[in-house]
């Protein structure tokens, strides 16, 4: 079924909008889920919370891609549940893309000290904007869906090590152009 479609389903109040969303959606919200969520009881509960929000917000939002939509309410809601969770200790998931980052993205305090945090996100847009398009997607994959280095590199056909060295390019790129901006990192 096309998006479209289902989102008519949504304004007309009609159920089968969730059958058709996980059908159609499921398993790229269940990756997106588990790329940040390394457990699998807690990752099927963010799936639900997906759907569920999905219901409550359509109507009266109408999105323009649903995948786009989908990958948004899912990735935010399994980053609450790790926020929640990782107190507790339970998770790893997270924490070595954050520690990949940690050199060139400064600490929140520093934000609010040097920059908005609105102004810095446009500096990474920016910075993004100006990669080649499999940089950019790569970055992506990475930083904002939590895709393993392995897994990159299966699907650029290189090996790990390969990727991780792309992957700290990338990282350094963005660490000197946000120096160059004048953010202090």
């Amino acid at each position: 079924m096309d998006d479209q479609s289902i989102i008519e389903l949504f304004i007309k109040r009609d159920e089968n909008a969730i059958k058709e969303s996980k059908e159609k959606y499921g398993k790229y919200c269940a990756r997106i889920a588990s790329n940040i969520l390394s457990v699998s009881e807690d990752v099927e509960e963010c799936l639900n919370d997906t759907w569920i929000s999905a219901w409550n917000r359509i109507p009266p939002l109408i999105p323009v891609s649903l995948k786009a939509f989908y990958g948004k309410l899912v990735r935010d809601i399994s980053l609450d549940k790790y926020r929640a969770s990782h107190a507790k200790k339970r998770y790893n998931g997270l924490i070595t893309i954050l520690d990949e980052l940690s050199d060139c993205i400064p600490s929140g305090q520093d934000v609010q000290k040097s920059l908005e945090q609105k102004e810095l996100s446009e500096k990474i847009n920016c910075w993004l904007g100006s990669l080649q398009k499999e940089d950019r997607i790569l970055f992506l994959k990475r930083y904002y869906y939590g895709e393993t280095v392995k897994s990159l590199a299966l699907v650029m056909n290189c090996t790990e090590n390969q990727m991780a060295q792309r992957m700290m390019k990338l990282r350094n790129g963005l660490k000197s152009y946000l120096k160059a901006e004048g953010v202090i990192l």
